[in-house]
């Protein structure tokens, strides 16, 4: 079996990604807190609103603490001279191997909030499909785009 990719999503990652379970948290907050109104205001039974609390302990923890640590355990990549290969996955593990022949553009974005953190995604485009590399250190992130699509070039000069 080959081995995993060597290189991790940086650090700030895993904050963007606990900052986006807090995002979640909260719309789950008001959807619990409109729950609760109308149990107040349509005299519903009153184990509904600790129904809707674990509903949002629950939410919390998961995507706030759990899901976040796992996804930057699993998340790794590694750029090749032929190939690019992407590890995700949360609860199963996908490894994706994409040959350099085959990327057609490779793009950065940046929300407001990876804007915030200096982290940019990039999108990798074949014919197929759009990868996608998350969280990269914005000045490593431009440099890998770079890197992939000189490789790509390449690649496409040896068909």
């Amino acid at each position: 079996m080959r081995q995993e990719p060597k290189y991790q999503i940086p650090k700030k990652g895993l904050t963007v990604w606990r900052l986006y379970g807090v995002l979640e948290t909260l719309v789950a907050i008001i959807i619990a807190g409109g729950v609760s109104f109308a149990t107040y205001s349509f005299d519903w039974p009153k184990y509904i609103y600790f129904i809707a609390a674990a509903i949002v302990i629950v939410i919390a923890l998961l995507e706030i603490w759990v899901f976040p640590n796992v996804r930057w355990r699993i998340w790794r990549y590694e750029v090749r001279e032929q190939e690019i290969e992407i590890q995700s996955g949360l609860f199963i593990v996908k490894r994706t191997l994409i040959p350099m022949v085959r990327v057609q553009h490779v793009d950065t974005g940046q929300g407001p909030i990876l804007k915030k953190y200096d982290l940019a995604n990039i999108s990798i485009s074949s014919a197929a499909t759009t990868h996608v590399i998350p969280m990269l250190i914005t000045a490593d992130a431009d440099e890998l785009r770079a890197k992939i699509s000189e490789l790509a070039r390449v690649a496409e000069e040896d068909v």
